[in-house]
């Protein structure tokens, strides 16, 4: 993880004299929580996560002279994210068809936990985008309400309520 400082100073470096190796250091910094990020919202394809993932690194880089600042570099990549997935759904909305079973089968010999994860993650690809989103970001990611809100372009009660709604549907679902 890099101090706020060196943050600073790698995105200076990148957008006042276009030094890559600055911004392989961030990428190295936050390739894993956005892939993780993805990861959860394509609910474990791991080939879209890993193209979703180099198109926001990619539009990261080519956009990197447009951070403000106003948010953390972070939340700035989370948007990326966010967008390139649902750039993505968009696009493929008529092919988009929840498919749990290419999450592979779970074996009767499987331990609880294994279970316990599976359950989730057919839990989360049973919610509605916009649900996903928020409970990754909020419960996976660990980003607090406010981050969310600006991830999402929401107001915080909108969230809120994803993450009310989405819970419900989550217990609704395991429970049955």
């Amino acid at each position: 993880m890099l101090s706020k400082l060196d943050e600073i100073r790698l995105l200076s470096q990148c957008a006042l004299a276009d030094n890559r190796d600055a911004f392989g250091r961030l990428v190295e910094a936050y390739q894993p929580r956005v892939r993780r990020f993805l990861l959860n919202l394509t609910t474990g394809d791991e080939m879209l996560t890993d193209d979703l993932a180099q198109e926001t690194f990619i539009k990261a880089y080519v956009g990197i002279r447009s951070f403000k600042g106003l948010s953390s570099f972070g939340t700035w990549l989370y948007r990326i994210a966010y967008n390139e997935f649902y750039s993505h759904t968009r696009r493929h909305q008529e092919e988009h068809v929840e498919d749990i079973s290419r999450m592979g089968e779970v074996s009767t010999a499987a331990s609880d936990a294994i279970d316990a994860s599976m359950t989730v993650q057919r839990a989360l690809a049973d919610l509605g985008e916009k649900e996903r989103v928020a409970v990754t970001l909020f419960y996976i990611e660990d980003q607090p309400l406010k981050q969310v809100a600006k991830i999402m372009q929401l107001p915080e009660g909108s969230v809120k309520s994803l993450i009310h709604r989405a819970k419900d549907k989550m217990r609704q679902f395991i429970d049955s």
